[in-house]
């Protein structure tokens, strides 16, 4: 017997940009933007439009997801891909230095410099969730939007980079710093060879990440994982019961896809389970009833895991879909009645015993499933958390640890915990630049009053001195970095170059 039924909701559940003002204590500077950073933004405007996306097209075309245990020198698609980026600099007369996991583009040669920091890998794709290949420049298939793995995280950023110095040299503008951009190789897997690095390299006194927000970001939470083991059991049963559960596709992408598989299954389950599902909004479920066996698909929305709440997350859905029934403690049962009990659909773990806290400046600590690992004995949750200033690393280990202990206790299970990864917040306070970079802001995009924010993501900002993310992505707009449909408006790509180009040219000048 086969019987398959789609449901789908009516709409996607709106989002907001999870980003808080923070105080900004150096005085409020009537700051105006120089008329040769104005005429020199135009210039790049009308001059590289055209040169700027064909770089961006050649980045994008190099898979530069990070392999495990590959080195990025002997990783083909990172080898090609900084072979590029030393043919388009070269090409703009830049001068470009390879240390391996860190590539240098300069312009000048003056002792003091300005550091713009990017990075060159971007996360993994489903490539089956977008319409072209993830690495090739769309352009066509909605108008306006340059679509592509990497377009806004961060290769379109390096584009712009390159051709806001391309500007400045081509005006001959007299500078009294030299303009450094930093390439990582590996920001989205591995923190180490830069750490490495910056131990025996001299730094630029000034810097500003492009990797993240406007108008100027000088607060980041800490990235975590909460990382708990749910052992497979076989327990005989005429009852129904889930015999698999899967979900998420890495750490810092908020899953759209999650599904589960319930043996014993008959139709008067499938039926309740139809009925309840009608009542979602944002999120669409798949039912196939087949004998007695009922595979059920979720599809929510994929988003960056530091804004929970842009996306819609299919595992915690689809555990809440499943939420009627005390299921049996076999492994992915015990996993589906955790979730439940400890995580349900809220964003920020207010189930999860007393770690939920927020900060005035940074917003709440975020507490989002992420990835289902299968193991051959057992199920591995994972969870990403995006924690504020307020709480020790120790204090929120232990009260991890006491609500697993508690729900072990109450239902006799053995949910075992791994090894918890607690990152922490970063502020900066002392950044010199911070009044330039939104006095430029302000000027280029006519929003007044603009102050510093603070985010959930982590950039490489908290590793160079003075520094401070500004852009590429303007407030109270969708971030689509990490989600299966990245791109980035041609609009918005023309306006980053503007505000780079003016915003180089008054941090170096």
């Amino acid at each position: 017997m086969l019987k398959k039924f789609t449901l789908l909701s009516a709409a996607i559940m709106a989002s907001s940009m999870m980003s808080f003002t923070i105080s900004h204590t150096a005085n409020a500077k009537t700051t105006q933007v120089s008329d040769v950073a104005q005429t020199t933004a135009d210039y790049a405007v009308s001059k590289y439009q055209h040169d700027m996306v064909e770089s961006l097209r050649a980045l994008v075309k190099h898979n530069t997801v990070a392999q495990e245990g590959v080195l990025v020198d002997d990783n083909p698609a990172h080898i090609a891909f900084k072979a590029e980026l030393k043919k388009q600099a070269q090409a703009l007369g830049l001068d470009y230095t390879d240390d391996g996991y860190v590539v240098v583009i300069g312009l000048g040669t003056q002792k003091e410099r300005v550091g713009i920091i990017t990075h060159g890998d971007v996360q993994p794709v489903n490539a089956k969730k977008w319409q072209k290949s993830p690495f090739e420049l769309d352009i066509t298939t909605e108008p306006g939007r340059l679509i592509g793995r990497g377009t806004e995280d961060d290769k379109g950023p390096i584009s712009t980079a390159l051709y806001a110095m391309k500007a400045i040299k081509d005006k001959k503008i007299a500078l009294n710093k030299r303009i450094e951009l930093y390439v990582y190789m590996a920001e989205e897997s591995d923190w180490e060879p830069l750490k490495a690095y910056i131990k025996t390299h001299d730094l630029p006194q000034t810097n500003i990440t492009i990797d993240a927000e406007y108008p100027v970001v000088t607060a980041e939470k800490g990235y975590g994982t909460v990382k708990l083991v749910f052992n497979k059991q076989e327990m005989p049963t005429i009852s129904p019961y889930i015999s698999a559960f899967s979900g998420g596709f890495f750490a810092s992408q908020i899953p759209e896809d999650a599904s589960a598989t319930i043996e014993n299954a008959n139709i008067v389950l499938l039926q309740r389970l139809m009925r309840k599902a009608r009542d979602y909004q944002g999120i669409s479920f798949d039912l196939e009833l087949k004998d007695s066996t009922l595979t059920i698909n979720a599809l929510g929305k994929s988003a960056h895991s530091s804004k929970p709440d842009e996306g819609v997350n299919a595992i915690p859905y689809l555990a809440d879909l499943l939420s009627s029934t005390r299921w049996v403690n076999n492994g992915p049962g015990t996993l589906v009645n955790f979730i439940n009990d400890n995580i349900g659909l809220g964003l920020e773990g207010k189930k999860f015993g007393n770690i939920a806290y927020r900060d005035d400046f940074m917003g709440p600590m975020t507490f989002a499933p992420t990835v289902i690992k299968q193991h051959d004995e057992s199920v591995e949750l994972n969870i990403n958390l995006r924690r504020p200033q307020g709480k020790s690393k120790e204090q929120l280990t232990e009260e991890i640890h006491q609500t697993v202990t508690n729900w072990n206790n109450k239902f006799d299970t053995n949910v075992t915990e791994l090894e918890h990864y607690i990152g922490d917040p970063f502020v900066q306070k002392d950044a010199p630049h911070i009044d330039t970079l939104l006095a430029v802001f302000t000027h280029f995009t006519g929003i007044k009053n603009a102050k510093p924010i603070a985010i959930g993501g982590g950039t490489n900002s908290r590793l160079f001195p003075n520094a401070v993310s500004f852009g590429p992505s303007m407030p109270n707009t969708e971030y689509t970095g990490h989600s299966e449909h990245e791109f980035i408006t041609m609009k918005q790509f023309v306006l980053n170059l503007k505000m780079y180009t003016a915003a180089l040219i008054e941090l170096a000048k």
